[in-house]
């Protein structure tokens, strides 16, 4: 499908994520209205620095842990596990969910925290630490003029509580809509009616541009 023809991006995710995974899709139109905020709390950092293994499910939380000093860290898939490495950290990397670090954190052979953040789509059998909250955001006037259009728009959803927050404010949307969900808990969580609606068979950014593909 030519360019100009292709459907516009809805790319909700906090900005940052929302302009790297922009920048991996020449050609299309993305419009970004970040629908959460990535907000640091207060927590025992000391626990963090000092525990002797992480699990991390999230790139956020990384920060947070201090130095790696090559110290042990189960990620949840790719892009986290480039971050943890970045920062010292000896990586086991998982297959992109969190139940696929259930075997890894079982055979760690160290003691493991996990920090993560306020709202957490699955809890680990491991001790956690909050460290950073999810703030809802309202759509800008961009985004709401896009689902106010009679022309089609697709909506990557990268987790279930976007997806969450998204439907809720989504109710009025006149365009078609068409849903690209990393995993089927997001794609549940998407309480909308869609005209088209796909789940990437793999739970990552290179899934979630394959599935956005697919949609055309």
């Amino acid at each position: 499908m030519p360019a100009d023809a292709r459907p516009p991006l809805l790319l909700t995710r906090p900005r940052t994520d929302s302009l790297r995974f922009a920048a991996t899709m020449p050609g299309w139109r993305c419009v970004i209205s970040p629908i959460l905020a990535i907000r640091p709390v207060d927590h025992d950092a000391a626990r963090l620095h000092d525990a002797p293994g992480l699990v991390f499910t999230s790139a956020h939380a990384v920060a947070a842990a201090g130095p790696g000093r090559g110290r042990p860290a189960i990620c949840v898939g790719g892009r986290t596990a480039g971050v943890a490495r970045d920062a010292g950290f000896a990586v086991v990397e998982g297959e992109g969910t969190a139940d696929s670090l259930l075997p890894l954190l079982a055979a760690a052979g160290v003691p493991l925290v996990h920090p993560h953040g306020r709202h957490l789509a699955q809890v680990l059998p491991v001790p956690g630490v909050v460290v950073y909250d999810q703030v809802s955001q309202p759509l800008d006037d961009a985004a709401r003029e896009l689902l106010a259009g009679d022309e089609p728009v697709i909506l990557p959803v990268f987790s279930p509580r976007s997806a969450d927050l998204l439907s809720a404010q989504a109710t009025d949307a006149c365009a078609p809509l068409w849903l690209a969900a990393i995993s089927t808990a997001a794609a549940q969580e998407f309480r909308q009616p869609c005209d088209r609606r796909i789940v990437a068979l793999q739970p990552s950014a290179e899934g979630m541009r394959a599935v956005i593909t697919g949609l055309l």
